[in-house]
């Protein structure tokens, strides 16, 4: 599905550690962007059931209660149903490159889609979910009441082109066992390096470099070092074929 432009992101990242114990990031979507992604959905929605009323209004009585089965069906389950899709997100969500996930970054489960978005009834009180722009505007996650409850997030996705980083890096074994720690470290760099300039990474990585013995001296180039720690991670990561 095509995308519109990225919205600029306050700096409003949280961290999540995985059950392996890996830290990421995640940027949490604001309320503009989860505003013109609802508004979209429900315009889908919306052009549904104006397409089934002319053929609903010609099957009489069933053909009402089929449309009331519809919309409830709709309003009710569209957003689950998407959510548990491999995009995990409606089309309004992937259009503004989000996503819906579980707190810790992992992908959202049938009974946390189901109550995030049965508590919509409750985000939508007093009126025009006022209860959910209290809730987001307030939390530095954005969450709304069905997020806080079920215990996800609505973030931006990552640009694929962030996958590339470490492509061309040729996986290095470390030279002596790692503690959980530094390898939770290593990993957390090679994650956060497409988002970094260059000389950042440069600079992250020689302070990385003595977590895998390797002894920086003053004539050793920065990009070296950096393809030596990135190297290990890529070696974390599972890429041993090389190495």
């Amino acid at each position: 599905m095509p995308s519109l432009p990225e919205m600029p992101m306050l700096e409003t990242a949280v961290q999540a550690e995985t059950p392996e114990g890996i830290v990421i990031e995640l940027h949490p979507a604001g309320m503009p962007a989860r505003c013109y992604a609802f508004l979209l959905d429900w315009g889908i929605r919306m052009l549904v059931m104006s397409a089934l009323g002319p053929l609903a209004a010609m099957m009489g009585g069933v053909g009402r209660g089929m449309l009331f089965a519809m919309y409830f069906l709709l309003e009710w389950f569209y957003p689950v149903a998407f959510e548990l899709s491999r995009w995990g997100a409606t089309p309004g969500k992937r259009l503004f490159r989000l996503k819906t996930v579980m707190d810790n970054g992992l992908p959202i489960t049938p009974a946390a889609s189901l109550t995030r978005n049965l508590l919509r009834v409750v985000d939508f009180l007093p009126a025009l979910f006022g209860f959910a722009i209290l809730s987001m505007l307030w939390r530095r996650d954005c969450k709304r009441i069905g997020d806080i409850v079920a215990a996800t997030l609505v973030v931006y996705q990552s640009r694929p082109a962030k996958r590339s980083v470490l492509e061309h890096v040729k996986p290095i074994a470390p030279t002596r066992a790692l503690s959980l720690k530094e390898q939770q470290a290593l990993l957390a760099l090679a994650a956060r390096a497409p988002r970094l300039t260059p000389a950042r990474v440069d600079e992250l990585a020689a302070i990385a470099a003595p977590v895998i013995g390797l002894a920086v001296v003053e004539n050793t180039s920065p990009q070296i070092v950096t393809q030596q720690v990135l190297g290990v991670a890529q070696w974390l990561l599972g890429d041993r074929e090389h190495s």
